[in-house]
This record gives C-alpha cells, structure tokens and sequence, in this order.
C-alpha cells in the first residue's frame, strides 16, 4: 500500500448471513460509506458489508461522463479488493448532468438552491456506472445507467422550503428523490429507478446472477416467512 494512502475500514451494513443453519456461500462488500446506497441494497436482501475506499474521485480533463463513473466505480472495487481478497465487490458512481454540464454535490443551502433553480422546468441527466468486482478472479463487470428527470417548474419560495425540509446537500443534483424530492419531478425516464439514488439494483442483480447467485434463491435470514 502506498504511503499516505489509508487502508478500508470494513464493517457490516446487511444481514448476517445466516438462514436457519444455512450460510450463503460468498463475501460481498459494498465499495461505499453512502447510506444510500446501503439502504439500497439492503432491498436485495444478501449480507455484505461496506468499505470506503481512499480515492481520487475527480473528473480527468477532457474525460467523457460515461468514462468517469465506469473508471471510478471500478477504482473503488479495485481499492476495497485489495483488502478482500475473496469477496465480490461492489463500487458506484454518479454524476448528474445539465445541458452536459455536470452538477457535483452541493454541498450547502445556497449551492443546492442554485442548482435547483437551474435545473426547474427541465431535464437532468444521470449517469450511475456500476461495477461488480470478483477478487479472487479478477472478473469485472461494469456498465453505465442512464436516467432522466424533468423538474417541474419551481418557485423561489419551493425551492427554499425543499432545501430547508430535506437538506440534501451530499446528493448529486441537489435532491433525494427517495424522499421528499420525488415531488420535484413532472416525469422521470429510464430503465432503473434505483440508479437515480446511486445504485442501480437491476443491472447489479444480473450481474450477480452472473457470478452465480440467484438472489431470489439464496440462503437468507428468514424474516417472518411462512412455514
């Protein structure tokens, strides 16, 4: 490891593992300290855990959107592989677009409503790329989801009380469109839904399927199920 560079802390966000005496046969960790995208894919239901990796996050000059968040959703499982060396990785990325300007976390109040008032009455575009990492193969899997939104046209006075209600100032976009956001849109348009809060379930799912695990029918705790 390079001098300066921290090693992952890895900690458990999902389930145990366990359903009845059974265990599911794989390690999967989640390349990220965003609570979103754990309550994300807790959806699926599969034990993982979650490592922040210590990287650049930073666009390169003259990079294309779509290289961006494939090459940093793969860094991110490459950098959490490095300490889980038999496990499944999974890293993410997002950026959201307007007029093929990227809009980057606000940050804070008057950011947020600046981005909002800029995006009201039109389309932003979201790119999600999604990376699935086997460790001990080196097989990598990765794929760039487009997502749309159209904003309705929003007063002043809306934006603020959104800003000020949701504070969703470390969200791409200036929104959270799991809560509270989801009334600033008139429409939305694209394959996966999950992809606009920062990790697209469907396109992960079958990539899981693809290293073997059928998420449908895994060994997992039971939760209320019927005998």
């Amino acid at each position: 490891m390079r001098a300066g560079r921290k090693a992952p802390t890895t900690i458990q966000c999902g389930p145990t593992g366990r359903g009845g005496d059974r265990m599911t046969p794989f390690r999967l960790v989640l390349a990220s300290s965003s609570t979103y995208r754990q309550m994300l894919l807790r959806r699926l239901g599969l034990p993982f855990s979650c490592s922040a990796p210590d990287i650049d996050e930073r666009s390169r000059p003259g990079e294309a959107p779509r290289t961006t968040v494939t090459r940093l959703a793969k860094s991110k499982a490459r950098r959490v592989a490095e300490q889980a060396s038999d496990a499944l990785v999974i890293g993410s990325d997002q950026l959201a677009m307007l007029d093929d300007r990227i809009m980057g976390k606000p940050g804070g109040r008057q950011a947020a409503i600046a981005q909002l008032r800029a995006a009201s009455g039109r389309w932003v575009e979201f790119l999600t790329g999604i990376c699935l990492l086997n460790a001990a193969t080196g097989s990598c899997q990765v794929e760039a989801v487009e997502f749309r939104v159209q904003f309705r046209p929003l007063s002043d006075s809306q934006i603020e009380n959104y800003v000020d209600r949701e504070r969703p100032f470390d969200c791409a976009g200036g929104f959270k469109s799991e809560g509270l956001g989801i009334s600033l849109f008139v429409r939305m348009q694209g394959d996966d839904p999950t992809s606009l809060v920062g990790l697209p379930l469907i396109s992960l799912q079958t990539m899981l399927e693809n290293e073997g695990i059928d998420v449908l029918g895994a060994a997992l705790p039971q939760h209320g199920a019927e005998p």
